[in-house]
């Protein structure tokens, strides 16, 4: 049920309103003055106020103006007489939502209430939504007690309020959106959009389009204007993924993007001035795609004032248990199970795998394991299948070497078998390891590893 509240000094006028809607069946309150209004509003939260314009005291206006101090402002509707309908047109430009004129009419009156608790319906549901946002995103929820994971989070502290541009490096999987998101929640722009783009996944003759928009005529099929991911997100944040992908003259338009501020659509004559803060990231050694004039250097020194560095799962893996742990939990609520934590020798396995595929491929694991679990407790066989092992012949069963031995050898060699044994197809090597497609070719070329085919006949 709608609250609403009636504040006019004139008691006939308060009566006839209030009984109007109280048929409507809308909780209704009302108010002799402004300021008995205001003790109302902190008390009875009510979605939407009418208020006269003319009163003693504080008049319609200067209510408007303290009711946007409150906490949550419901929506403001102005009665006013003929004679002051510029006056009603001022307190609309102070926030109020509508007029209504005296003498009211019943079905008008009707309309605009309607109107107006719809508007504050969905204003208190996109308020939902931001704190739900900011609750998910919240820097201090970000799971990782190692000392990794907890010097990215001490910079993302020292600098999440901040317009900065932001540089986030990491292998695939790491979680390169997931703290993107959280700088932006936690930012006075949370209220403004946050959009992520995957550079590589558009293709190079339609990034430009994608992200600075273009107009009518501008190319071959372009009939209508398009208002690109930039704009769109103006006064939010553009998290630009894979950013070592994009083309050099797409790069040099991003340079004048944080250079002036500003954005030209394809095929337009003016500049457009917007506000966004740019948050990229990379997989890619940048400095090395320096060398081979793949990447521009004034961009690369304009996105790296704040470097964060995301390590590795392989490289934490003390999180590993607190990682399983939030993981059981979030599909124990999405499947509607009671799994209760893990057997020993399961989190064991967990521990010792190398995840190439990082935290990505963990939760694939666990929710995997929680869907098919069928005790309280996840076990060995719940994850072995989705890890490469066999119970029986598990491939973390072996004794490491009192000399030890190179971890990047044997993943070397692991890879070169798995892409011969898949006669050279990279898809099916990936496969053969667990891991995806693109993380195989990232770890093939890390090592500089040679195919006897290209990643273009590769790709699957």
């Amino acid at each position: 049920m709608a609250v609403v509240l009636v504040v006019d000094d004139e008691p006939l006028q308060r009566d006839i309103v209030k009984t109007i809607l109280d048929d409507e069946g809308y909780e209704t309150y009302t108010a002799a003055s402004g300021e008995e209004g205001l003790k109302i509003v902190k008390k009875f939260n009510p979605d939407v106020v009418l208020t006269d314009l003319k009163m003693e005291g504080i008049d319609g206006i200067e209510f408007i103006e303290s009711i946007s101090k409150e906490p949550f402002e419901p929506t403001m509707v102005i009665m006013t007489a003929h004679g002051t309908i510029s006056s009603a047109v001022e307190a609309i430009k102070k926030g109020a939502f509508d007029y209504l004129t005296k003498p009211l009419d019943k079905d008008t009156l009707l309309l605009t209430v309607k109107r107006a608790v719809e508007r504050t319906s969905l204003l208190k549901e996109n308020l939902q939504l931001q704190r739900a946002l900011y609750d998910k995103f919240r820097i201090e929820g970000i799971v990782g007690s190692s000392k990794k994971m907890q010097e990215a989070i001490e910079i993302m502290k020292k600098v999440y309020s901040s317009p900065a541009t932001v540089l986030i490096l990491g292998e695939s999987g790491t979680g390169k959106e997931l703290i993107a998101r959280a700088m932006h929640y936690n930012n006075p722009r949370r209220v403004k959009p946050f959009t992520a783009v995957n550079c590589a996944a558009i293709p190079e003759n339609l990034i430009e389009s994608e992200l600075f928009g273009h107009e009518p005529g501008a190319f071959t099929g372009a009939t209508s204007r398009n208002i690109g991911l930039f704009e769109s997100t103006n006064g939010g944040t553009i998290f630009l993924d894979e950013i070592g992908d994009l083309p050099l003259l797409t790069q040099s338009k991003i340079l004048r993007v944080l250079q002036d501020k500003e954005i030209r659509r394809i095929g337009g004559r003016e500049n457009i001035k917007i506000d966004v803060r740019i948050i990229s990231a990379t997989n890619k050694d940048l400095e090395k795609e320096l060398v081979k004039k793949n990447f521009r250097e004034d961009l690369y020194y304009r996105l790296k004032v704040i470097t964060i560095k995301l390590p590795p799962l392989r490289e934490r893996k003390e999180d590993i248990p607190e990682l399983v742990t939030f993981f059981i939990n979030k599909y124990n609520h999405e499947f509607g199970k009671r799994i209760k934590g893990i057997e020993e020798n399961a989190m064991k396995a967990l521990i010792e795998y190398h995840w190439p595929g990082n935290i990505r491929q963990l939760e694939s694991v666990i929710e995997r394991a929680v869907l098919v679990c069928e005790s309280f407790r996840i076990r060995l066989k719940d994850i072995s299948s989705e890890l490469g092992f066999s119970q029986r012949g598990s491939v973390l069963d072996f004794d490491l070497p009192d000399e030890g031995m190179n971890f990047e050898e044997m993943e070397k060699e692991l890879l070169k078998k798995a892409m011969t044994k898949a006669n050279h197809v990279a898809a099916k090597a990936a496969k053969l390891l667990g891991m995806s497609y693109k993380t195989f070719w990232y770890r093939w070329e890390k090592f500089g590893l040679e195919s006897s085919s290209s990643k273009e006949e590769n790709t699957p």
